[in-house]
């Protein structure tokens, strides 16, 4: 496959673009794999990707019910982050965050990795008390933070409202080296170089059934036959319990909806991102001009990718304070991503009682920014039978009470 290069933009502009060649191929479905991923968004084809490129397993398949992307993957968000309060999460979101930095150079592929800062604002005491211990733990972990006063939080946020009438500012943790990356790039940079590789990723084919013997997985049933594989990988987000249960055991999930929304495109206004735990809305501006907005998770079990506009309207009432610019602002599109909730809001990076099939899920409302750490580890979990970076991640940790309670410890789950 042909390296993309400012050289390569040249010559295919004086050919009329026409000499592009297409970016991953779309195969036919072989009998057999040493492995099969389900699911090609962005966490499954991060797994495929570091199986090739640091264990050398390249006879994989990564199988998708849709098209490539087009799940949470592609309707987040955006954020980069790694400042939280436990020890694992902090190490495998770090690795995520600084695999970000150089995803580019290393897909060949530009993802529009932004590292703009995300503050975390603090507009109540139980909230800088909260953020101070973060800053804290940040410092022993090795994530660069800070706590910073509301002062600072105006310079590096002109538009904000720091003397809210209900909750006003008084400071922020602050992570200057966080930011935002373009969804659809990153699944498409990791599908290009999976595809590279030799890899096959098969689009619009739905995994219908497990195949096990002897209590070990000999391959999955597809809308397009039967294709075996040695091992299995269910990376499929919100309907993970559904393909848990076609392989035989239960996972301690649940599926909800996280809703997100865009306005109209102003001029940039701000070049950070911030999340106002506390009313329960987060904000940053992309590269098109548009406000990125989005709150909390609905309150019910569901499998809708819409949006509601009661959401919206709590989502955007809250935020209207905090940012009075944006209350004259057109909601320009709006939408619903199916998350996957486990009780500690922690992921689930493991085996399972199914020989020969992990599971990668559980993600919740934060899945984005963990794509890139999330993939390697799933990927040595595979290759090896053991991950340092998912070990405290496995589905026994509920049986004997192991929580990683982020949702307690960070005040929101994202």
């Amino acid at each position: 496959m042909r390296r993309y290069s400012a050289f390569a933009i040249a010559r295919e502009a004086a050919r009329h673009h026409l000499g592009w060649e297409r970016a991953w191929r779309s195969p036919t479905p072989k009998a057999q794999y040493d492995v099969v991923i389900v699911g090609a968004g962005g966490h499954g084809l991060a797994t495929a990707y570091y199986l090739g490129k640091n264990h050398g397993i390249r006879n994989v398949a990564v199988i998708e019910k849709g098209w490539l992307g087009g799940g949470n993957t592609g309707r987040n968000t955006t954020i980069i982050r790694s400042n939280y309060l436990q020890d694992p999460s902090a190490a495998i979101y770090e690795k995520a965050r600084s695999l970000y930095e150089t995803l580019s150079q290393d897909l060949n592929y530009n993802i529009m990795f932004s590292p703009r800062g995300v503050m975390m604002l603090a507009q109540t005491e139980h909230e800088i008390r909260g953020y101070r211990r973060t800053a804290h733990a940040n410092a022993l972990q090795g994530v660069a933070t800070e706590f910073i006063g509301p002062a600072k939080v105006k310079e590096l946020c002109p538009i904000i409202n720091i003397k809210g009438p209900r909750y006003p500012v008084l400071g922020a943790l602050w992570q200057a080296r966080a930011g935002t990356a373009r969804h659809d790039a990153v699944a498409w940079g990791y599908a290009r170089a999976c595809s590279d590789m030799g890899m096959d990723i098969i689009q619009q084919t739905e995994v219908t059934g497990v195949r096990r013997e002897g209590g070990r997985v000999t391959g999955v049933e597809t809308t397009k036959g039967f294709i075996g594989c040695s091992k299995l990988g269910i990376v499929v987000a919100g309907h993970s319990g559904v393909m848990a249960e076609r392989a035989g055991f239960r996972l301690p999930i649940e599926s909800v909806a996280l809703q997100a929304l865009v306005s109209e495109p102003i001029k940039p206004v701000m070049d950070v991102v911030v999340m106002a735990n506390t009313v329960h809305g987060y904000m940053s501006q992309s590269d098109k001009g548009e406000m990125v907005i989005g709150g909390g998770a609905d309150g019910y079990n569901n499998y809708t990718q819409r949006g509601s506009f009661h959401h919206v309207e709590e989502t955007v009432r809250a935020l209207v304070e905090t940012f009075p610019i944006i209350s004259r602002l057109k909601m320009l599109r709006w939408w619903g991503g199916i998350v996957d909730m486990t009780g500690d809001r922690s992921p689930i990076i493991s085996k399972t009682p199914v020989d020969g099939i992990f599971v990668n899920c559980g993600w919740g409302t934060g899945g984005f920014k963990a794509i890139p750490g999330s993939g390697w580890a799933m990927a040595e979990l595979m290759a090896k039978g053991h991950s340092p970076l998912a070990a405290e991640f496995g589905m026994d940790r509920f049986r004997e009470g192991r929580f990683i309670d982020e949702s307690v410890a960070a005040g929101v789950a994202h």
